[in-house]
């Protein structure tokens, strides 16, 4: 067993496009692809939350996780999102992409119940048991309404090798730091990755391994930036970076859900793509657009 983390660094979660038809934009997703390998991030999330994959019949995510994995061909590591409140649904997503050549899977908790302990063990479990793929845990507590804990994810990771991470999207840096003192502590190879962008420089200063956040869509340069002089010890370069990504963060609450703002912005950056979003989303207003400009404006230039 390998002693480092299987996924580390900077993981966008990479929206998925469309076009007007709520069909999948192929020439787009190669755009914002080939956009991201050449900023050096480090792999490719998709069909997480802002992968609207929660939108998306079966079939869909089929279709959307079967053409990613054939365009990056390998150029970096690819996670597909299979989560589901449906166990037999997630394990169906999950034996498809590994069955397509994904790098890994990532499996958010099901949402709409709240389960018991018991069966959310058996949930993961059988997940596991189905797919022999790396498997990277979603706790996203405010979507799902239900938190994986640090105790719990261990019980999961000593019983099934194949779990060998987790993304946390929680705004908490105590959650953070528990998770990686009690996974990390036993299973050193174990992934911890910060959900919110804000999170990037206190994960990786309390030993996680880096961060899956939706900004690195449209400014990978600073979070990539931060990674790699954090990875370096050069601390007052990582911190100065960091400074100048935190306020991207208020981009995100300018509409909810945050899609359209995301697609946007890497619009704004100059990537050939369409903004179209699934709805319930929907698209931005003209004044929330030029929002969007004038930020980007003053933050990156």
């Amino acid at each position: 067993m390998q002693n480092r983390a299987v996924f580390q660094g900077i993981i966008p979660p990479v929206p998925t496009l469309f076009n007007k038809y709520g069909d999948l934009d192929k020439k787009g997703m190669g755009n914002l692809i080939d956009f991201l390998i050449d900023s050096e991030v480090n792999g490719l999330l998709f069909l997480g939350s802002g992968g609207e994959f929660s939108q998306m019949p079966a079939e869909l995510r089929k279709e959307v996780a079967s053409f990613v994995i054939q365009y990056v061909n390998g150029r970096v590591p690819v996670i597909i999102g299979t989560g589901s409140p449906s166990t037999k649904e997630a394990v169906s997503l999950s034996i498809h992409a590994r069955e397509q050549g994904a790098d890994g899977i990532i499996v958010i908790n099901p949402y709409y119940w709240g389960l018991s302990e018991d069966h959310l063990y058996q949930h993961y479990g059988e997940i596991a048991a189905h797919v022999n793929i790396p498997i990277i845990l979603y706790n996203y507590p405010a979507i799902t309404g239900q938190d994986l804990s640090p105790a719990f994810v261990l019980k999961l990771v000593r019983a099934y090798p194949n779990i060998i991470g987790i993304k946390e999207t929680v705004d908490s840096v105590t959650h953070i730091k528990e998770m990686i003192l009690t996974v990390k502590s036993e299973k050193k190879n174990f992934s911890v990755l910060a959900g919110y962008e804000d999170h990037l420089f206190n994960t990786l200063a309390l030993g996680g391994d880096g961060s899956i956040p939706g900004i690195a869509n449209f400014a990978p340069e600073l979070a990539t930036g931060i990674y790699q002089a954090f990875s370096k010890g050069n601390y007052e370069k990582a911190i100065e970076l960091h400074r100048k990504l935190a306020p991207l963060s208020l981009l995100l609450k300018l509409d909810s859900p945050f899609v359209s703002v995301i697609k946007e912005a890497i619009s704004q950056r100059g990537i050939e793509i369409s903004t179209e979003v699934l709805p319930p989303a929907r698209p931005l207003s003209n004044e929330k657009i030029q929002q969007v400009k004038q930020f980007l404006k003053q933050v990156l230039e």
